[in-house]
């Protein structure tokens, strides 16, 4: 079991953060120094158009679609990298050129450009992931995925013009793809004493304060360093009544 699993550091936030920053800054190069590089998307079907699988998700068409693509991204990287820490990294690097190449092989004739590719990745890794790994806490996180980003479903279908559906849907099978690659690399949760299978309550000092009906009992402090040698429990959470008779003389 990893100890780092679900353990903060300061690069959960530090890498996201870096990330948008980077696609910021490239929009800004784009707007103030050469409008050209919009052109570097990904052209399905054609050589030239293999270069935008490396750099079509840092380019974007207006401050909207960049905007639209920097909130979603921000979100669910902070949440892979707590998650997911260790591959973290291969998910989004695979993830572009993986999703990059199926929207090249499938996609429309034009230039295809935006994160969205790499957002639809990131939901559905993770959404996937948390399913198969069956442990709360990722399923907690697949639904809470799916109550913010569930809509997003519907785009990788044609149902808006002008819009690379193509891309969301290479996404969309990237990440399912690798929530069954990594579905068994990735380390559960830490588990909490209780849920361990050699766990006896009888060894926790805890659990012996309370009797079978799951009456708390206060014990002398004296008497519980003894549990484990002379004195039995029961003896000492069993209530002892003692009767005096005193012969009536009378």
């Amino acid at each position: 079991m990893s100890t780092e699993q679900f353990k903060y550091s300061n690069r959960i936030i530090i890498y996201p953060l870096m990330m948008v920053l980077f696609i910021w800054i490239v929009f800004w190069y784009q707007v103030e120094v050469d409008y050209g590089i919009k052109s570097f998307g990904i052209r399905p079907q054609k050589i030239e158009g293999l270069l935008g699988i490396f750099t079509s998700p840092f380019l974007h068409g207006d401050i909207d679609h960049l905007y639209n693509n920097s909130i979603p991204l921000l979100v669910l990287s902070l949440a892979l990298f707590y998650f997911y820490n260790k591959i973290a990294w291969k998910v989004i690097i695979y993830g572009i050129l993986l999703s990059g190449v199926l929207t090249w092989i499938i996609g429309r004739s034009g230039n295809h450009i935006g994160a969205s590719g790499l957002i639809y990745v990131l939901v559905s890794f993770i959404f996937f992931k948390g399913i198969f790994a069956k442990h709360y806490r990722l399923i907690a996180l697949s639904l809470m995925v799916i109550f913010l980003y569930g809509s997003l479903i519907w785009y990788v279908f044609p149902v808006k013009e002008g819009m690379s559906w193509e891309g969301h849907l290479g996404g969309l099978i990237t990440g399912l793809v690798f929530a069954l690659i990594f579905r068994k690399q990735v380390a559960q949760p830490e588990r909490y004493k209780w849920e361990q299978p050699e766990y006896n309550e009888e060894d926790d000092p805890f659990m012996r304060h309370f009797d079978e009906n799951g009456n708390f009992i206060e014990l002398d402090p004296e008497l519980e360093d003894d549990i484990d040698s002379e004195i039995e429990i029961e003896e000492l959470i069993t209530p002892k009544v003692k009767y005096i008779f005193k012969k009536n003389e009378d």
